[in-house]
């Protein structure tokens, strides 16, 4: 009777813990991409090409971005098994390594970034009247990828410790100084597109100084201060598998918008408008995930599976109702939502029709994202990997005959992305629970 008690109070107490991480996670995820809102916005106003150029540029950056993400997945979930394990020491040194490589990562990347920036929006589609402004964005924005790689080992230091508080409020700072910087640089100073990225760079560098001043206490305690190979190869091998992941992920958001860009500037105008509601949405989803990756990784640290199923069950029947409700929303708003971002009449109505394909892809969507969290948690990159490519596979047919097939538009594009996010339910479902089923 008293294990059976103990039992239900340990359930109770995860419970409590999910929702008490998940609604500071909610803050922070949601205030990440308010970045790309912000600036899809501001630069909307200037004209339907510049937010054309805005649309290349930013998949650019979410493929730089999102493919150093392993930062903070793979840092969140060392730290986290460590300290359920009770070593500190070693989480310490895993957060210190991090960041290390986060710096070892984001200056090449920059230089890359600055050098070839104008081939690569060409590369993506886009014209000679978008080229400029999609150029200048990216080589403005190359400036604070170093700055944005720290912050991103910094977070999963944070998350890997169960504090969620903290990361909230600097990013909150560092979003709302960017709006303020960049209604100055762009309305005030008229600095145009580049006013609007290197806004951006300034909160990106402020928001890394805070983070690295507030770990000194964990970068003095660790026993391994200097870059180690060693130390950070096990996060590297993480990171291979999640960048083929993020990579095949960003890859079938790449060829959406290359698509839409061969369509028309409206089509790709409305195309950028419903991706960014998309990230906005996507990291509110993850408000259930990201918890996942901290308590799946504690419970199997001290050897409990058992509440490693009980997060997963939790976890993915919370974030179902929120992705209900976010459906119903979004397709509630849908007239309304395109008239934030831009005045044309041809580029609202087709953003309207991709946003109700958006709405019904929050519910899949939200079986989908809570799974990768599960599984994050377990350390199951490898598979994460090799799924993701399966599905840029499985979905590819789908892009080559809208892109052969115009007519279809912005409805071709978006009824592909719901049944790509449709298999990564259903599959991420299904590894779930075998990777977390009980010894035999």
């Amino acid at each position: 009777m008293t294990e059976t008690s103990d039992a239900d109070e340990s359930r109770k107490a995860l419970n409590r813990r999910i929702v008490s991480l998940a609604i500071p996670a909610l803050g922070s995820l949601a205030v990440e991409p308010v970045y790309v809102l912000v600036d899809t916005a501001i630069v909307g106003r200037l004209g339907t090409e510049q937010l054309a150029g805005l649309a290349i540029a930013a998949t650019v950056l979410s493929f730089v971005f999102a493919g150093a993400n392993f930062l903070t997945y793979g840092t969140t979930e060392r730290v986290a098994r460590r300290l359920g394990a009770g070593d500190t020491t070693g989480a310490g040194n895993v957060g210190v390594q991090a960041l290390w490589l986060g710096v070892l990562c984001g200056v090449p990347l920059a230089v890359v970034l600055a050098v070839f920036a104008e081939p690569v929006a060409r590369l993506l589609g886009a014209g000679d009247d978008v080229l400029e402004h999609a150029t200048t964005y990216l080589s403005w924005s190359a400036i604070g990828v170093p700055f944005f790689l720290v912050t991103l080992a910094a977070q999963g230091v944070f998350r890997g410790e169960s504090d969620y508080i903290t990361p909230l409020w600097i990013l909150l700072g560092a979003n709302v100084a960017n709006l303020v910087i960049e209604l100055v640089l762009v309305f005030g100073l008229d600095m145009g597109v580049a006013g609007s990225a290197l806004s951006t760079v300034i909160a990106q560098v402020s928001a890394a100084l805070v983070f690295l001043w507030i770990l000194r206490p964990r970068m003095r305690a660790a026993a391994v201060r200097r870059p180690s190979r060693s130390g950070m190869a096990p996060l590297m091998s993480a990171g291979k598998h999640l960048l083929l992941r993020v990579g095949s992920m960003l890859a079938v958001f790449a060829g959406a918008t290359t698509i839409a860009a061969r369509i028309d500037d409206e089509t790709l105008a409305a195309h950028q408008i419903v991706n960014s509601m998309f990230i906005f949405l996507a990291l509110v989803l993850d408000a259930f995930a990201v918890p996942a990756h901290t308590l799946v990784a504690e419970e199997e640290g001290r050897g409990d599976l058992a509440g490693a199923r009980f997060v997963a069950r939790r976890s993915v029947t919370l974030s179902m109702i929120v992705g209900v409700g976010l459906g119903v929303l979004i397709a509630a708003l849908s007239p309304l939502i395109p008239r934030v971002f831009s005045d044309d009449a041809d580029v609202t109505s087709t953003a309207t029709v991709g946003l109700l394909w958006l709405a019904v892809m929050m519910i899949p969507g939200a079986v989908a994202f809570a799974h990768d969290g599960i599984l994050i948690g377990a350390g199951d990159y490898r598979f994460l990997g090799l799924a993701a490519l399966g599905y840029l596979v499985a979905v590819t047919p789908i892009a080559v005959f809208t892109l052969l097939t115009p007519s279809l538009g912005i409805s071709g594009i978006w009824g592909g992305l719901l049944v790509w996010m449709i298999l990564r339910a259903v599959v991420n479902d299904r590894r779930t629970r075998h990777v977390l089923a009980s010894p035999a």
